[in-house]
């Protein structure tokens, strides 16, 4: 079965007018392959995501290796399937005094799409009850939404969505959710690259992490966290410091938190047992004790070396082919 999208040793290089050249990404191998699944493209500030996405659009030629999308080499044949995909790599563009339905209505007529779709789509994004009020009037969120409308125009299988987010306030990137998860719900392949890193572990269901341009990671969303992110163990008890000392002597590392009863131990689940043990036959008695699950913020800093995702603002763009930013 061929893949959704199958990237082989992708690796892109720009060139400066002074300095040395700049590698953005370093055989990079990325599969998105099932149909209804949303895929987290994840990574620090300058890593490498946008322009990986936009050598699997064809917009970028890359320096070396194989961007292919439903099979088409996307540097040489992307026009074959590019019905069959939907992207939104940049703040949306579109005519601030015409209304919502105005837009769609010219992008579908530029594509040769049937006007139905636009009610169809307007539905999607929940912008039906306000497609007759001008894009200059939306809010950042509604913007985001008409743009995502625009391009599931064609209803394409794949949705690609750089960092569709980015800005939104907690509301907003609430909605942005909800959508994104909507979409992958009728079928469709989503491969979303956002610095949301919470919001991405509600929706996601794969991940791929990359730092400086490499692959550091990629899997099912609990691959990702139980392999890089470490449970712990939150206790309470009266005498917390005797508790640290048992355990630290039996070889566990206890620390304190900032309430006085309380400390965690980097542990599984599993060992919570030897804990509840050991401290009883020290006649010390748990008043609590649970089991915080290894978080896709805590993987993506282990993985990345500490380093932080893109700030709300976004990262700053790739150069282009000449070096110069885009």
């Amino acid at each position: 079965m061929t893949a959704i999208v199958d990237v082989r040793g992708l690796r892109k290089v720009y060139s400066k007018t002074r300095g040395e050249p700049v590698v953005a990404v370093k055989g990079l191998d990325l599969t998105l392959g099932t149909p209804g699944t949303v895929h987290g493209f994840l990574g620090p500030n300058g890593s490498g995501k946008t322009t990986t996405i936009r050598c699997l659009l064809g917009l970028i030629r890359p320096t070396s290796g194989n961007a292919n999308v439903f099979g088409a080499d996307s540097t040489t044949s992307f026009h074959r399937v590019a019905h069959r995909v939907g992207a939104i790599v940049e703040n949306p563009k579109m005519f601030p005094n015409f209304s919502g339905r105005k837009n769609l209505a010219l992008l579908a007529k530029l594509g040769g799409i049937d006007s139905s779709e636009i009610d169809r789509v307007l539905g999607i994004v929940g912008l039906a009850d306000r497609d007759a009020d001008t894009f200059d009037s939306y809010s950042l969120g509604m913007k985001q939404r008409l743009a995502i409308g625009a391009a599931l125009l064609k209803n394409p299988d794949l949705l690609i969505l750089d960092e569709p987010a980015n800005g939104l306030d907690p509301a907003g990137i609430a909605e942005m959710r909800v959508l994104i998860r909507s979409i992958a719900d009728e079928g469709k392949a989503v491969l979303v690259s956002s610095h949301q890193l919470a919001e991405i572990e509600h929706v996601c269901d794969e991940v791929t992490i990359i730092s400086q341009g490499e692959l550091v990671r990629s899997g099912s969303l609990d691959h990702v966290r139980s392999t890089e992110g470490s449970e712990r163990v939150v206790v309470s008890i009266t005498n917390r410091d005797s508790a640290m000392n048992v355990l630290n002597g039996a070889g566990f590392s206890a620390l304190p938190l900032p309430n006085a009863s309380e400390f965690t131990v980097e542990v599984g689940a599993s060992d919570t047992a030897a804990i509840t043990r050991l401290l009883a036959e020290q006649g010390l008695y748990l008043e609590g004790l649970r089991v915080e699950r290894a978080t896709l913020e805590s993987a993506f800093l282990n993985l990345t070396g500490g380093a932080s995702p893109p700030p709300p603002g976004g990262a700053p763009q790739a150069p282009n082919e000449n070096g110069a930013g885009q």
